[in-house]
């Protein structure tokens, strides 16, 4: 294995370009890819993030691209990305890597304008990198050909699995010409994969520069007890971000994007320098709080998986699982974004009684045993999140909707649109009945006294008055009067 990029066949312009970027010694991925990308070989690469993997095919495909130029809609090579961020980031790499060539590169993602990525593909592309709904749409639309690509880069091809590309990957595999080198990169190798890989790749060359359910040696883990309701947790990863050691930056990973907002709003109440990223958000914000997390100007990134891979930001000193990850892969690769460069990282996940399953399958991958921290800086798992909601969580103990106690009803808070409904004392053996209950007591006359004592409540508990921040404070005035909080 050479100690130098010298020797792997790149071009001077190249090697210049990197010595510039200040790195002297390629990552395994590179040395071992490289050569095999400049003999025009398809390729099979499983790599972690943070393995240096994609310059590993910027750096020769920069070379191939001396020769030869861009004609209108027809462009040379094809990169896919499964989210905007990533493909951002090679896009970056281009840029930074390819300074002393004339290229064109353009950038086909969701959340920009059609008419500016219409310019660069009518002016000529060498290189297109893109999400496959937005390239598949440009490609009805009749603004791009593909039957002048040469070289075809699937990058983070699992993820692409996940996030259901697979029929799209395989549309556009079909539209390219059969006579193509393809390069395609995976952190993991599922069946699903193995299979594409086996109908679009000729005699590729495997190279594996790590096992898949590896985590960096220099990564501090560990697993913090909480309860299972979500003002607990909330409580517990406020409680773990304030008594953390060496704290710079942080991204905390939740599974649903929904609690993505919620968390990181309730982290913004409570004083934390905290913005959210995730799939829902248009590109403009999601750029904006990248850019603000890079530059230091939000210190915790709370985020969905949408940003658990691909993530050029190498100074994370803690990553948070607010959830426990489903799939045990992504454990791996969520955590993977502390610890990068050489640096050490700490990694924290909270457990509830309900994520044994998950937890099982994650050690299992990992092949180690990831330990249980002292739960002095977790709430208590019978403890509300604040006293100020003390009174307020009692209630849930009980079936959800009025509770009875010796000859009171007492009825569950109104919503907005709603009176609130008084306690009504039992002063006489007929109890009184609430007023939206004396069609519904007059209908059922073989019911007896005691059941008549509050109004029918529909067993699922409606949202319409619950703090969208969980149990951070009382619901402020203005939030009652808009629908936008219901969900």
């Amino acid at each position: 294995m050479t100690d130098d990029f010298s020797g792997l066949g790149l071009s001077p312009k190249v090697t210049d370009a990197v010595a510039a970027a200040g790195y002297t010694k390629p990552t395994d991925i590179q040395a071992q890819a490289i050569p095999h990308v400049l003999q025009k070989q398809d390729i099979i690469g499983i790599a972690q993030t943070g393995t240096g993997k994609t310059a590993s095919f910027v750096l020769p495909m920069l070379t191939l691209l001396e020769s030869g130029r861009a004609r209108a809609r027809m462009p040379r090579t094809l990169i896919l990305e499964p989210t905007r961020e990533l493909a951002a980031q090679v896009h970056e790499n281009f840029e930074k890597y390819g300074k002393n060539h004339r290229l064109s590169v353009a950038l086909l993602i969701g959340g920009v304008s059609f008419e500016e990525q219409n310019k660069k593909l009518d002016r000529g592309a060498d290189v297109l990198i893109a999400t496959p709904g937005r390239m598949l749409d440009q490609f009805e639309r009749g603004r791009i050909l593909l039957n002048g690509v040469d070289l075809l880069v699937i990058d983070e091809a699992d993820r692409m699995l996940d996030m259901g590309f697979v029929p799209d990957i395989e549309r556009i595999c079909s539209l390219l010409p059969a006579r193509r080198q393809t390069l395609f990169f995976s952190a993991t190798m599922p069946p699903e994969i193995e299979k594409l890989t086996r109908k679009f790749l000729r005699d590729p060359v495997r190279i594996q520069v790590a096992r898949q359910n590896s985590t960096a040696e220099n990564i501090d883990q560990k697993l913090v007890r909480v309860g299972s309701k979500p003002d607990q947790k909330r409580e517990a990863l406020r409680q773990q971000i304030r008594a953390a050691d060496g704290l710079t930056n942080a991204i905390v990973f939740c599974n649903r994007k929904r609690d993505v907002a919620m968390v990181a709003k309730s982290l913004a109440r409570h004083g934390f320098d905290a913005g959210e990223l995730h799939g829902d958000m248009d590109q403009k914000r999601r750029t904006e709080t990248l850019d603000a997390f890079r530059s230091d100007r939000l210190s915790i990134l709370v985020a969905s998986d949408v940003a658990a891979r691909g993530l050029d930001i190498p100074a994370v000193s803690h990553v948070y699982n607010f959830d426990v990850p489903v799939h045990a892969e992504d454990y791996v690769h969520r955590i993977g974004r502390t610890g990068r460069a050489g640096r050490s990282g700490v990694a924290t996940t909270l457990v509830t009684g309900a994520d044994s399953k998950h937890l099982d399958a994650i050690v299992k991958l990992i092949q180690q045993d990831i330990p249980f921290a002292d739960n002095d800086t977790g709430a208590p798992a019978d403890q509300p999140e604040n006293a100020a909601t003390a009174e307020e969580a009692k209630p849930a103990k009980r079936r959800r909707g009025a509770t009875r106690e010796r000859g009171q009803v007492k009825a569950r808070p109104a919503t907005s649109t709603e009176p609130q409904s008084e306690t009504v004392q039992q002063t006489q053996p007929e109890p009184q009945v609430p007023a939206d209950a004396v069609e519904e007591t007059r209908t059922a006359k073989t019911r007896t006294p005691a059941r008549s004592k509050a109004p029918k409540r529909p067993q699922k508990e409606s949202n319409d008055n619950t703090n969208p921040f969980g149990n951070d404070g009382p619901i402020p005035a203005f939030l009652l009067r808009t629908s936008a909080w219901s969900n």
